[in-house]
């Protein structure tokens, strides 16, 4: 049987942000979430803002956590969105392209996959 996994909502994300303020433990915020420890680590590690040239700005911020979030499962869903990029990845895949390959040679400027 597949396990289905929710994402965070955004009033999770602000729960998150003040219990992570108030110097609560990973742990202590997943009980009061019900949800896994790893899920709350994860999400405090690849949405925690670095600001070096602020480093008051620095720290989980609920807003800006999930507008990054957002724009992650946005990328996520880039070959859904466009077939044609989609049809072309998958020629790619079947050429013996590795996928870093691919998404290396996608990230050049203005250069489009040879047919």
């Amino acid at each position: 049987m597949a396990r289905s996994f929710a994402q965070l909502s955004f009033d999770e994300r602000r729960i998150i942000a003040r219990m992570h303020e108030k110097k609560f433990s990973q742990a202590e915020i997943a009980r009061a979430l019900q949800r896994d420890r790893s899920t709350i680590c994860r999400e405090i590690r690849r949405n925690f803002l670095h600001d070096h040239d602020v480093p008051m700005a620095e720290g989980y911020w609920h807003m800006t956590a999930h507008g990054m979030a957002m724009d992650r499962r946005r990328k996520y869903r880039k070959l859904l969105r466009d077939p044609h990029l989609c049809a072309a990845v998958i020629d790619r895949l079947k050429d013996g392209c590795s996928p870093e390959q691919i998404s290396g040679r996608l990230k050049l400027p203005a250069v489009p996959l040879p047919d």
